[in-house]
């Protein structure tokens, strides 16, 4: 099969022939129709997860996958042969992944594709979908209540904006003026603060006695704690927590069946977008990371289809 993948250690990504993966015990194996970019994928073509997860190589680079089950390992599934169903790659050890024609997967990590959502819109959902739902469940957010959320305009912020403002709480987001405001007001912002100026600024010109709860996704945590008012709450997915803050809560995206099937629910029922603002081929998956890298609004898809 083709994927786009790390050959061996210390080798940038490529599109190459590999085996054909074959499901195990409690397994499925899925042909691909879409998968996406997320930041977790760049670290791995970079290199800086060796010594913290075993590589199997080759390394299929992408977390999320969506397409046809082509065949049941041994045991039993909630899944049968030609279902569509959607998810994250989700295992102890880097070497299966999304961006391959082919991935084998455990379904405890997937979920059916609804009727009314396409496959595209799967493929980009399971990752940044469970982050942002974990970020803005953790955040325990009221009505009457205001957060920032930093890093707003990316896959995770994007989604994380959307359930942020329907709890009813007030979402200030962080975008640079023009399409990134525009682009998250779209989303559900009320507010939003331009964060290559003074954040700490333009916040508090919104929220004078700070907010209720900060979710971030990006910029310096020690400067985003100070805009939390007496009670509140600091959710972040990267790594910063307790033993930084007293008010920080570490979360990762935990992308278990019963969270994809609320993310597939509510894009169903059109209460939440999954806004994929360009999709490559496998073949140009490269041009996928480079972009990426220079950030993007929401996320960028890759077909295999």
């Amino acid at each position: 099969m083709r994927a786009f993948a790390v050959t061996e250690p210390d080798r940038p990504p490529a599109v190459v022939q590999i085996p054909d993966p074959t499901p195990g015990r409690g397994e499925i194996l899925v042909r691909v129709a879409a998968s996406s970019v997320n930041g977790f994928d760049l670290a791995v073509a970079a290199g800086r997860l060796k010594g913290m997860m075993e590589h199997r190589y080759p390394v299929v680079l992408g977390k999320d996958f969506a397409g046809t089950v082509q065949e049941i390992g041994g045991g039993t599934s909630r899944f049968t042969t030609g279902q569509h169903i959607f998810g994250v790659v989700t295992k102890p050890y880097l070497g299966d992944g999304g961006m391959g024609e082919l991935v084998v997967v455990d379904d405890n990590f997937a979920s059916l594709v609804p009727d009314l959502v396409d496959l595209p819109t799967a493929g980009a959902l399971g990752l940044a979908g469970s982050a942002a739902v974990d970020a803005v469940d953790a955040a325990d957010l009221k009505p009457d209540q205001i957060v920032l959320i930093a890093g707003a305009t990316g896959g995770v912020g994007s989604i994380a904006v959307q359930y942020a403002a329907n709890t009813g709480a007030t979402v200030i987001a962080t975008a640079k003026p023009g399409t990134e405001s525009d682009f998250v007001r779209e989303l559900g912002a009320a507010y939003t603060a331009d964060y290559t100026t003074d954040v700490d600024e333009q916040v508090r010109e919104i929220a004078p006695g700070g907010v209720d709860a900060v979710i971030h996704l990006a910029g310096d945590p020690a400067a985003l704690t100070s805009l939390l008012a007496g009670a509140g709450r600091f959710v972040s997915t990267l790594g910063f927590g307790p033993d930084q803050h007293p008010a920080a809560i570490a979360i990762m995206a935990n992308p278990a069946t019963p969270t994809l099937d609320r993310l597939a629910a509510d894009v169903a029922a059109g209460s939440l977008r999954v806004p994929v603002s360009h999709t490559y081929p496998l073949s140009d998956a490269a041009a996928a990371f480079n972009a990426f890298s220079s950030g993007t609004l929401g996320k960028l898809g890759i077909s295999l289809a």
